[in-house]
């Protein structure tokens, strides 16, 4: 398998897992809750799965620990989104590509237009969290089935 992947895309492959979480990602997920608006699903979420890197789908698909995202936050600060950018998001990953995902206080996930964070124009991915992993899984299955890693 891993000379087939090396022959259709021109490199060895590299990381892909969902990584569960270790009591560090648990405790960064509890730091993360009091310190920001961050929607119960993903309190969730980073209580289950450290991260999620998938190098090898396209661009790559990556969610990040949560004790990323909390240092992230400390370091940049909020990220304005939502009708007139009122709304301050978190940065929860990127698609490798340098676009970010942000997630905003109802739940749902955003991405950015251009790798830039600064008065980042957005466009909204998902209604929440579970929506989003779905399409997520659709570009994975998508990209297992014909090479193509779809539009996140």
């Amino acid at each position: 398998m891993t000379g087939e992947f090396e022959r259709r895309h021109g490199f060895p492959p590299g990381t892909n897992e969902v990584r569960p979480a270790s009591r560090d990602d648990q405790e960064a997920a509890r730091a993360l809750a009091q310190v920001s608006l961050i929607p119960a699903d993903l309190v969730t979420f980073y209580d289950n799965i450290g991260d999620v890197t998938w190098a090898d789908v396209g661009n790559g698909y990556f969610l990040d620990a949560a004790s990323d995202v909390l240092l992230r936050l400390q370091e940049y600060g909020i990220v304005d989104v939502g009708p007139g950018q009122k709304v301050h998001g978190l940065v929860i990953g990127s698609n490798g590509g340098g676009l970010s995902y942000v997630v905003g206080p109802d739940g749902s996930i955003h991405r950015t237009r251009t790798a830039s964070l600064d008065e980042p124009e957005l466009d909204k991915m998902a209604d929440d969290l579970r929506q989003f992993l779905e399409l997520l899984e659709r570009s994975l299955t998508r990209f297992v089935a014909d090479g193509e890693p779809g539009f996140l």
